[in-house]
């Protein structure tokens, strides 16, 4: 409709109000009356009418400066331009959103950005929250990042991934494995600049790949290095050729041939652990063996932690074979504290029990740990 000289002629362009004011979608005409003075004897006379001009324009958003029949219904429809989309250009086209859509003015167009995804995305979607934190600048959320890269905006690796320093963050091979070695490392994640695995105590190395100064390979994957002075072999340890002489034979507590675990077993002794030996040395009288405890099903009177402990074993235990121990090695571990020369040391003696581990046993030793709690352990 021509605009000259009416009111707010101006302002028509920045007011959405009285662009919603002026639309319409429908046209209706009304003949009020028919005209009498030319009717035949009195008669009413009746018209045809041929010809109704109805001047408008498309209602475009200021997105598009020409329309055209286009649509499949025939209407009018917008040649939109400023990335947008839509009969009326009232949307932005897929994959610019990362600004909200607004209506073009003379001085404004108000054009849909694009998300920036560094090339790893072909989708996104806006979240006003994250546009009003910066300022009203940006709001896009990259969707289905590709190239093992995430974020926002597709902008670091993902995790077990780290970021190729000579090649652009555009690149499809930004990011690549860590490579972090199986055993010498915790997981497979890195520092995503460095590129620096996270080691296990005594590794070192980019991707953990090797025994650090002071530290000697171990036989275990749960420690792979020990210090070089406590690495020991079960032949440097004991003989493999147990002493069956007179004096061992009286000294260990005979055997019983398969022992089986039960509650008064459990209860008859003062820890009960899943622990794991990894080195050993000699100390006087006594073999001090350095154990992983894996788990305690028992405890003591005083408090036996997970990780990293020192268990004694009588030197004597160990030589007339009361005790079959092989470094690497996990067993249960079933004492008492009645030998031990220091109420803090961890004593594993003749009168204990240190069996090959068995998976199985978890479970029963879990139910017999539930008892123990509700009171069904009674002093021997």
């Amino acid at each position: 409709m021509p605009l000259a000289g009416r009111p707010l002629a101006r302002a028509f362009e920045y007011s959405p109000v009285l662009q919603d004011w002026v639309t319409a979608t429908d046209l209706r005409v009304a003949l009020d009356r028919r005209h009498r003075g030319l009717g035949l004897r009195g008669r009413e006379a009746s018209y045809g009418v041929s010809e109704l001009q109805v001047g408008g324009r498309c209602r475009c958003n200021g997105h598009a400066a020409r329309c055209g029949a286009t649509g499949p219904s025939g209407a009018p429809q917008c040649q939109c331009r400023h990335h947008t989309a839509g009969p009326e250009c009232e949307t932005c086209r897929a994959f610019y959103c990362d600004r909200p859509w607004q209506r073009a003015t003379p001085s404004d167009a108000h054009e849909c950005v694009a998300c920036e995804c560094n090339r790893h995305s072909h989708r996104c979607r806006f979240n006003m929250e994250l546009y009003k934190l910066s300022g009203r600048k940006s709001g896009g959320v990259c969707l289905s990042c590709r190239h093992h890269t995430a974020g926002r905006h597709c902008h670091y690796c993902q995790p077990g991934f780290k970021r190729d320093l000579g090649r652009p963050i555009t690149s499809r091979r930004a990011c690549k494995a860590c490579q972090c070695h199986p055993i010498g490392a915790v997981g497979t994640m890195c520092n995503q600049t460095t590129g620096q695995c996270q080691c296990k105590m005594g590794v070192t190395g980019l991707t953990c790949n090797r025994c650090a100064q002071g530290f000697q390979q171990s036989r275990t994957a749960h420690i792979p290095c020990v210090r070089v002075q406590e690495v020991m072999t079960t032949t440097a340890a004991y003989p493999l050729e147990w002493n069956t002489g007179t004096e061992c034979q009286t000294h260990c507590n005979p055997s019983h041939g398969r022992i089986h675990m039960n509650l008064r077993k459990y209860c008859k002794k003062d820890y009960v652990l899943h622990a794991q030996l990894l080195a050993m040395v000699e100390s006087g009288e006594w073999w001090q063996f350095t154990t992983s405890v894996l788990a305690v099903y028992r405890q003591r009177q005083v408090p036996i932690r997970r990780g990293e402990q020192p268990l004694w074993v009588p030197r004597q235990d160990l030589a007339c074979g009361c005790l079959r121990l092989q470094i690497g090695k996990a067993y249960l571990v079933i004492g008492n504290d009645a030998e031990s020369p220091d109420p803090a040391r961890l004593v594993l003696d003749r009168n204990s029990l240190a069996l090959p581990w068995r998976h199985v046993w978890a479970h029963k030793l879990r139910r017999f740990q539930q008892q123990n709690r509700r009171g069904n352990c009674r002093s021997p």
